[in-house]
């Protein structure tokens, strides 16, 4: 997966499109990651017993990968994402827009 923890990103899709936010926890064996505070649900809870009372709740669910673009933190502008070799064989991550490493 090309996004990691950390990320500035954008969505690109969906009810939240066009919102930034940054990745607080990447999912890669489902192809999703978790930004707070995008993608919120309400979420009816049934009351299990004294000190768990019901209602609705907001939850943060996980967005998909393919629905959101990465912001390079040296342009500032929504990119896709390469890769470099450099020297002693180390991949790096880079932008397709300013060719400069992430």
């Amino acid at each position: 997966m090309k996004l990691k923890k950390g990320d500035q990103i954008k969505i690109v899709s969906g009810k939240d499109s066009g919102k930034t936010g940054k990745i607080e926890k990447v999912l890669p064996r489902r192809g999703m990651i978790l930004v707070p505070g995008l993608n919120v649900v309400k979420k009816h809870l049934k009351a299990r017993g004294e000190g768990k009372p019901g209602g609705i709740v907001e939850v943060v669910k996980p967005l998909l990968a393919c629905k959101v673009a990465l912001i390079c933190p040296k342009c500032n502008q929504r990119t896709r994402i390469g890769f470099k070799l450099g020297k002693g064989k180390e991949k790096h991550r880079i932008c397709r827009k300013c060719q400069q490493i992430i």
